[in-house]
């Protein structure tokens, strides 16, 4: 069943992106080209100036800039916030892309069923995402509030104690995760509603007239027709992840921090040492392990879903 799937998808493709759609290809280019040029602008231009910085000694203030080669990079290995940066953030991303990822699919499975209540449930489950993320941080830590907070209120309710969700360190950073899958799932479930939506009718009736079961059909028709969006959600996912700094800066410094630096990401290092430390160079050079960092998280995920599709086919 998996091999009729690849082979009907690869047909519509063929059909679709005939060469006789070559002049639209071009419109398409020509219409993207003053946006694609403003993003490079703002977007490219940036990293190669922290590229270059971070061979460089800086502190803002003095117009000199002496070259030091890989003097940053090599103190950046053996800094220890460094690496528990690298470890927070590491956790924090995969958990939330995951977790999010894993709620996000039955939830869209299940609210592309036709109901009258679907445009509410889609309404209800986006609407985290588009509110701004401090006035959501603000929230969410009054909820994680030890004394006076809501979800501690409710825990107090069944017998529970109460529980140090932001000061304790083996617990400050699960806390975060929890509020960044409540913050993303409705986009990433949107996305996926959308991909499901879009499916031709005729291979799931297909399916049914071969006997296949509901599990069946997800299984080897609608799953292998979401893969693109899945891959679509994966990547971006995991770029916002990886970026993750408002939350932590709002929810975990000042009296409610956790001890230990539990909490502390790679963009909030980055923060520090550039803004509170003037060690742009290091800071930059930071910031450019970062972007290696989620660029081969990207060719991985590009990797995997190339050659799970040929697999298939």
């Amino acid at each position: 069943m998996a091999a009729r799937v690849s082979e009907s998808v690869r047909y519509w493709a063929n059909e679709h992106f005939s060469r006789g759609n070559w002049r639209i290809v071009l419109f398409v280019y020509i219409v993207l080209a003053p946006v694609l040029l403003l993003f490079g602008y703002v977007r490219m231009v940036p990293i190669f100036e922290s590229l270059i910085l971070s061979f460089h000694k800086w502190d803002l203030i003095n117009p000199i800039k002496p070259f030091i080669g890989w003097a940053n990079y090599e103190e950046l290995f053996q800094d220890e916030n460094f690496w528990l940066s690298l470890k927070n953030t590491t956790i924090y991303a995969f958990s939330v892309v995951i977790l999010s990822t894993l709620i996000a699919v039955p939830l869209a499975v299940f609210l592309a069923q036709k109901s009258r209540l679907s445009a509410i449930y889609q309404t209800i489950y986006f609407l985290p995402f588009i509110t701004p993320m401090v006035p959501v941080s603000i929230a969410w830590k009054w909820i994680y509030d030890y004394n006076h907070g809501l979800l501690n209120y409710v825990l107090s309710v069944f017998g529970i104690p109460a529980v140090a969700w932001l000061t304790d360190p083996g617990i400050a950073l699960y806390a975060l995760i929890i509020m960044g899958v409540w913050k993303v799932v409705g986009y990433n479930m949107i996305l996926l509603l959308v991909g499901i939506r879009n499916i031709p009718s005729t291979y799931v009736e297909a399916a049914a007239i071969d006997g296949a079961s509901g599990f069946q059909r997800f299984r080897y028709v609608t799953l292998p027709l979401l893969r693109p969006i899945l891959l679509y959600v994966f990547v971006t996912s995991s770029i916002t992840a990886f970026n993750v700094f408002t939350q932590v800066y709002v929810m975990t410094l000042g009296s409610q921090s956790a001890p230990g630096q539990a909490v502390r990401v790679l963009v909030f290092d980055i923060y520090q040492n550039a803004f509170q430390y003037f060690r742009f160079g290091y800071a930059s050079a930071e910031a450019v392990n970062l972007t290696l960092i989620v660029l081969g998280l990207t060719l991985i995920q590009f990797r995997i879903a190339r050659n799970k599709e040929g697999m298939d086919g």
